[in-house]
C-alpha cells in the first residue's frame, strides 16, 4: 500500500488550478489503488503558523529540557511533521505566488524542517553539519503560473523561484524525485492558456500511470533524484 499526504497551498478554494489538477490525480489514483491511504492537509482552510521567536526557542532546546509550553509551541509542527514522515508521496498542489512559493506553504515548510525530527546538526561533519532524518519518498507537485515559460529552458526560467526552493530542501523532507506539472497563460486566458491546461490536465493523468506501474514493478524510484 502507498500513503499519501496530499498538501493544498493555493489561497483559492474554489476556481484554482492546483486544487482541481490535484483532485484528478487523487481521483485517477483511487480508481485504481482503492485501498491506498490518503491524509489530507489544506493550508488555506488551516493555515500554519509563521515560526517565531519562541517556536525557534523551543525547537533548539533539547527535547527533555523542553518546558510545558514550549511542548505547545510545537504541537502543531509535530502533527505536520508526522503526516509527513507517515507518507510515501506527497503531493503538493501549488500556484506560483510572486515568482515564489504561497506564504502558507513556506509556513509548512519552515514547520517540518526541523532540527532533530528532519534533520541532524553535528558540527563535527565539518563544513556541511546538516544532515536529513528522512528519506525514500516521491513529491509530485501541481503548480499554475500566470505568465509562461518557467519551465527549464523557458524565457522565465530565472524567476521561477518555487520549483527550485523545493529541490534545495527537498532531502529535508525525505524527497527524493520531484514530478512537477505546470499550467501556463493563465493571466492571458487565451487558446494558449486553454492549451496548457489540457496539457497539465493529460500529463497528470499519465503521471498517475507511470507512478502506478513503477509502484507495482517494485521500481527502486523513490529515492532516486531528479
Amino acid at each position: 500500500m502507498t500513503t499519501f499526504l496530499r498538501v493544498d497551498a493555493s489561497a483559492r478554494r474554489s476556481r484554482s488550478l492546483t486544487r482541481s489538477l490535484g483532485d484528478r490525480f487523487q481521483h485517477e489514483w483511487q480508481s485504481q489503488r482503492p485501498r491506498d491511504t490518503w491524509t489530507l492537509r489544506d493550508l488555506a482552510s488551516e493555515p500554519p503558523a509563521h515560526i517565531c521567536e519562541e517556536w525557534i526557542a523551543a525547537a533548539f532546546t533539547k527535547e527533555e529540557a523542553r518546558t510545558p509550553e514550549q511542548r505547545a509551541i510545537l504541537a502543531p509542527s509535530d502533527r505536520l511533521i508526522d503526516e509527513l514522515r507517515n507518507a510515501d508521496v506527497c503531493l503538493l498542489t501549488a500556484p506560483m505566488y510572486n515568482s515564489g512559493m504561497p506564504s502558507a506553504l513556506k509556513a509548512w515548510v519552515d514547520n517540518v524542517v526541523r532540527i532533530g525530527r528532519t534533520f541532524s546538526f553535528d558540527l563535527a561533519r565539518g563544513d556541511y553539519p546538516l544532515e536529513p532524518l528522512l528519506a525514500g519518498k516521491q513529491m509530485v507537485l501541481l503548480t499554475s503560473a500566470g505568465e509562461f515559460g518557467f519551465a527549464p529552458g523557458g524565457v522565465r526560467q530565472t524567476l521561477d523561484h518555487l520549483v527550485p526552493h523545493l529541490e534545495a530542501i527537498r532531502h529535508y523532507l525525505g524527497v527524493g524525485r520531484i514530478h512537477v506539472v505546470r499550467v501556463e497563460y493563465q493571466e492571458f486566458g487565451d487558446s494558449r492558456h486553454e492549451a496548457s491546461l489540457r496539457e497539465a490536465q493529460e500529463a497528470t493523468t499519465a503521471l498517475v500511470a507511470q507512478l502506478i506501474r513503477d509502484e507495482e514493478a517494485g521500481a527502486p524510484q523513490k529515492g532516486s533524484p531528479t
